[in-house]
């Protein structure tokens, strides 16, 4: 008796649990402050080259705001530094799909498209990178920005950068 009781406690929990989770948390004005200023700081601890704590300030503004595709590529490369090759990964992953969400949401802003090319570049997908670049133009045919990124080979001169090549994959 009792552990049936104990079982049915248990998945009553989880159905609560796994319930919530699945809801998309609305995320507040004070935790995007919060998470700017947490920015900030990390900013200044990679200026100093502590990169430790640069990382666990980032990954808190991350996690605040998971939505923000900067914050996950500046987490990813911090871990880069620190050598943490696999959250380094996870990081720009998520921060790929936050730069994909935006693009979705935003079909007028070409920011979060080019964007998106960094990240593919960051994970090593080179040829996925090229293949968004070349097909961007058409969806923002009289951008300058676009245009310039096209015309002066932005992906290959950021691939030949070392600075690059040491948090890329």
């Amino acid at each position: 008796m009792k552990l049936t009781r104990i079982f049915l406690m248990a998945a009553t929990i989880l159905a609560l649990v796994s319930g919530c989770s699945a809801k998309k948390k609305e995320i507040t004005t004070l935790q995007r402050k919060e998470a700017a200023n947490l920015v900030s700081e990390a900013q200044f601890a990679l200026t100093l080259r502590d990169y430790a704590r640069a990382e666990g300030l980032l990954a808190k503004a991350a996690e605040l705001c998971p939505d923000t595709g900067e914050y996950w590529m500046n987490l990813g490369s911090a871990r880069m530094r620190l050598g943490q090759r696999d959250a380094a990964k996870k990081a720009y992953q998520s921060g790929l799909a936050a730069y994909e969400q935006e693009a979705a949401q935003n079909k007028a802003d070409p920011q979060p498209a080019l964007q998106q090319v960094t990240a593919l570049a960051l994970l090593g997908r080179v040829d996925d990178a090229r293949a968004l670049l070349e097909k961007i133009p058409s969806q923002f045919p009289d951008n300058r920005t676009i245009r310039a990124a096209v015309d002066n080979k932005m992906l290959d001169r950021m691939l030949a950068d070392p600075k690059f090549k040491e948090v890329a994959f």
